[in-house]
């Protein structure tokens, strides 16, 4: 039976002398390194000793355990007739499913059991097969937006079939003006993007005539026509003060919201950060950002100082590189921007910001730009800082500095008011 879990004694309360019970020292070593506690270890292994009385009642094998097996295993917990200790306790029927599930992962990942059977993914034949890796190997294109591109060219492929030599600029045009009618402007627009990507990668394969991709119809767009969506300075700064220092949580959050508001990077640069990606003694910060591209950027003093806390006193203990951790059990790295825009809507809430233009991790990007331009940064230096690739994005911008605007403007012909 697990007798300890790094340096914490877990004692549960009964033995389980089965084939299961062989692997519950290593499975708690296992979850006291993810960051659960150990008050939770030991629920997690008092329910694995449910489950390995219940496998010696059943027959059961750890060589047959599966998915299949957990959900007989929860329909047991809820008509439970082991003995009485089990029974009444909706607790340990949590801890017991939930340790179950934890359980079966690590005997996958230790290769006692084979990994889960994956669903067959869409197949969208050879050429696009290939035309992901052209892309991931020489544009840079991350691997969640090569899915992004294979949901977009699922309908094209499906409407003009795998093989090249049947596309036709009149085919293609249709295909586009039909989709047009029967999905959004943004759905069609992405579309556009794809198949454009796609006929450029024929293209470069000798696949198709390179007079071909300029058959896919534009979808028309107004540039510049929107205003930048950004809070004012005062509000930025109560969105940073309402992190609670005090907790691993609130350095972390108040670490991530200096660098969207003061470097107005993007949630993705937060994700794929790394410890060693501060440069301490020179003051900079190297981001990696679109298309592989590796920029460093100057180091504010506040931001510099909320990482240094947050490696200090907020950031669990880990052996992976990356920057910021998740603060609940198990602990592991950010894997979806989603998750750096809910900490600026919950610092938003937070900070009684109700009205606030949007709510995602690009409002306190295009706060900083804003800050930057007013502060008397001009648009090359502000879209050096961006990162952006054409000064046409940062031209955006310019909407917002009105003391410009109301120097170049010109009188209303006839001096009426509009």
């Amino acid at each position: 039976m697990s007798s300890t879990c790094l340096q914490t004694p877990i004692t549960p309360r009964h033995s389980c002398s089965g084939e299961f019970g062989l692997y519950l020292d290593a499975f708690a070593a296992a979850v006291g390194e993810a960051g659960y506690k150990p008050r939770t270890i030991r629920a997690f292994v008092g329910g694995l000793t449910h489950l390995c009385c219940w496998s010696e009642q059943v027959g059961l094998v750890v060589a047959s355990f599966d998915e299949s097996t957990l959900r007989r295993f929860e329909r047991h917990i809820s008509r439970c007739k082991c003995p009485r200790r089990w029974r009444g306790r909706k607790c340990l029927s949590r801890s017991a499913s939930r340790g179950a599930e934890l359980f079966l992962a690590h005997l996958r990942g230790c290769g006692v059991i084979a990994p889960a059977q994956a669903d067959p993914a869409p197949r969208f034949g050879e050429a696009t097969d290939h035309f992901c890796l052209w892309m991931a190997r020489h544009r840079g294109v991350a691997a969640a937006t090569l899915q992004g591109y294979q949901h977009y060219l699922r309908p094209f492929l499906a409407a003009l079939g795998e093989d090249p030599a049947a596309y036709q600029p009149a085919r293609i045009s249709a295909f586009v003006i039909q989709h047009l009618a029967r999905t959004g402007r943004s759905d069609v627009k992405c579309s556009v993007t794809v198949i454009r990507a796609y006929l450029r990668f024929l293209v470069a394969e000798g696949r198709v005539p390179a007079g071909l991709v300029h058959c896919v119809p534009t979808v028309p767009q107004r540039r510049l026509s929107s205003l930048p969506r950004y809070l004012e300075a005062a509000d930025v700064g109560r969105v940073i003060a309402s992190c609670d220092a005090s907790t691993s949580k609130g350095l972390r959050d108040r670490a991530v919201l200096l660098l969207l508001a003061r470097l107005g990077i993007r949630s993705g640069d937060i994700i794929a950060m790394t410890v060693t990606d501060v440069d301490w003694k020179r003051g900079t910060l190297r981001v990696r950002g679109k298309s592989r591209r590796e920029v460093l950027l100057p180091l504010p003093q506040d931001v510099g100082d909320a990482l240094l806390a947050y490696l200090d006193g907020g950031r669990p203990r880990s052996t992976t590189d990356r920057m910021f951790l998740t603060v609940r059990a198990p602990t592991r790295p950010f894997t979806n921007p989603s998750t750096i825009s809910e900490i600026v809507a919950v610092a938003l809430q937070r900070a009684g910001i109700h009205d606030a233009p949007s709510r995602g991790a690009h409002l306190l990007r295009h706060s900083a730009a804003t800050a930057m331009l007013r502060g008397g940064s001009s648009l090359e230096a502000i879209g050096a800082v961006l990162r952006h690739q054409s000064p046409d994005t940062t031209a955006l911008y310019a909407k917002v500095d009105l003391g410009m605007l109301g120097r170049v403007t010109q009188p209303w012909p006839g001096g009426a008011s509009c």
